[in-house]
């Protein structure tokens, strides 16, 4: 497992009963997490210091209770990168710090390449990914098909002092997007995503990962350079197992241009001394 440890402003303080109790900078809230299945051992819904929690409706969604004054969104820093947080829908907070153990890997990759690299940020979302490879000095060009996403994401990039860096936003359908890469005649080094379990692209276009996922990244291998860098595939999906995305790499992209799969669990410490899990990854890397 992939260990997000070197978080400052953010940390888990507890878990149980569904629920995770976080603090984001000065902000404490209370979250569901699906993975959570083990009975809490505080009350967490009083914790003193507790700003929101989300709960959940027997209807389906959910809706944030806000328990004590805090500001509508803040910032959180990890080392030099910085990201606008806020409760959103869904339970979101516009922001997955576990993604932290990708960004390192991915930040240590470009910056010894030797060489300038592009990358593609497919499900891009608020641009964590975006924010971190351009802080390692590549080239990016980020894709996600909600608008206000993306709109945050540029916002997380000048936030983080990358406003003159190398970045296209677009808001697109990301298989749509990558079928006209191809017909460009476009390249990456390096390609980025993380595909929800059900979404739908601004056109109504479904998207359903368990038969969409293998179709994509197999499209996806045709926009890589003849030298690529690196293809990192991340999932929240339950149902797919570490094992899974280093099949689909290896029947993809390592089998056409040798290198090397890693996969793994995706995770989380927490103060009380687990790890929490936060889905699977895995990375082809060429080296």
């Amino acid at each position: 497992m992939k260990i997000a440890e070197k978080w400052k402003d953010y940390s888990i303080i507890a878990t149980g009963d569904g629920y995770k109790l976080e603090r984001w900078g000065d902000v404490t809230l209370l979250r569901p997490d699906p993975q959570v299945i083990w009975p809490a051992r505080i009350d967490m819904s009083a914790y003193k210091s507790l700003n929101a929690k989300y709960t959940r409706s027997e209807s389906g969604g959910g809706e944030w209770q806000y328990l004590k004054k805090m500001p509508t969104e803040w910032t959180v820093s990890y080392g030099d990168l910085k990201f606008k947080v806020k409760p959103m829908g869904f339970k979101h907070t516009g922001l997955f710090p576990e993604q932290a153990a990708n960004w390192e890997t991915m930040t240590s990759l470009i910056k010894n390449a030797g060489r300038p690299i592009s990358v593609l940020n497919l499900f891009a979302y608020t641009g964590g990914a975006t924010v971190a490879c351009l802080s390692a000095g590549a080239s990016v060009c980020h894709v996600d098909a909600s608008k206000g996403m993306v709109e945050r994401a540029g916002e997380n990039v000048r936030l983080s002092g990358l406003g003159d860096k190398p970045v296209r936003f677009i808001i697109d359908d990301c298989k749509k997007f990558v079928q006209r890469e191809i017909r460009r005649g476009r390249r990456y080094d390096a390609i980025i995503m993380d595909p929800p379990s059900y979404g739908r692209g601004p056109n109504g276009e479904m998207w359903k990962i368990e038969s969409e996922l293998y179709p994509l990244v197999e499209l996806c291998s045709q926009v890589l350079s003849d030298n690529p860098l690196f293809f990192l595939i991340n999932s929240y999906t339950t149902g797919l197992q570490p094992m899974v995305l280093e099949n689909i790499l290896t029947l993809t992209v390592k089998n056409k241009f040798g290198g090397r799969i890693e996969a793994y669990e995706v995770g989380l410490p927490t103060e009380e001394g687990i790890n929490l899990p936060c889905g699977a990854g895995g990375i082809f890397i060429n080296d």
